[in-house]
C-alpha cells in the first residue's frame, strides 16, 4: 500500500495537488489537519481514498481529532499533534501511540518534516505545504506485511 501524507496546507490547494502529482501512483492520501477544506477538495478531485483528521485551525470540522487506522495489518495513529504538545517534544505522543498499540504515528502541527523512531514506533511528520515555511514537503509511506517505510520529499 502506497500512502501520500500531507499536513498543514492552510488553504494552499495548488501545492497539495502538486504533491499528488509528484508522488506518482498512491492508494490513499492522508491529511493531518490544518486544511480541512483542502482535504475535502482533494477528496472530490482524486480517485484515491482520502483520510483526514482535524487540526487546531479546522474550527467546526466534522473530522475526528484522532484516528487509529489499520492498513495491511499495521496500526497507524493519525493526529494533528497540538493536543499532544508536539512543539515541546514527542513524549506525550509516544505515550498515546503505545496506549493504542500503534506501529506508527503520523502527526503535523510543527511545520517541520521529520521521520524518527520512538522506541520502536515510527513517527512521521510530513511538514507543511505553505510557502512561508523553509520549504514545502510531503511524506510517502509504503506499508507491506514486512513493515512500514517512509520518505520525505521536497516540492520544487
Amino acid at each position: 500500500m502506497r500512502i501520500l501524507v500531507i499536513s498543514d496546507t492552510h488553504g494552499n490547494f495548488p501545492l497539495a495537488f502538486k504533491a499528488c502529482d509528484m508522488a506518482g501512483a498512491f492508494n490513499v492520501l492522508i491529511h493531518l489537519g490544518d486544511g480541512g477544506d483542502d482535504a475535502a477538495l482533494l477528496e472530490n478531485a482524486l480517485e484515491a481514498e482520502v483520510i483526514h483528521v482535524a487540526g487546531n485551525c479546522d474550527l467546526g470540522s466534522a473530522s475526528p481529532r484522532e484516528l487509529l487506522w489499520e492498513c495491511e495489518g499495521k496500526k497507524l495513529l493519525l493526529v494533528h499533534g497540538d493536543a499532544y504538545g508536539v512543539k515541546n517534544g514527542l513524549g506525550r505522543l509516544e505515550k498515546r501511540a503505545r496506549e493504542v498499540g500503534a506501529d506508527a504515528v503520523l502527526f503535523g502541527h510543527t511545520h517541520r518534516a521529520t521521520i524518527i523512531t520512538l522506541s520502536g514506533i515510527l513517527a512521521v511528520n510530513p511538514g507543511t505545504l505553505i510557502r512561508a515555511s523553509q520549504h514545502a514537503t510531503f511524506a510517502l509511506l509504503e506499508i507491506t506485511a514486512a513493515g512500514i517505510t517512509a520518505g520525505l520529499h521536497d516540492i520544487r
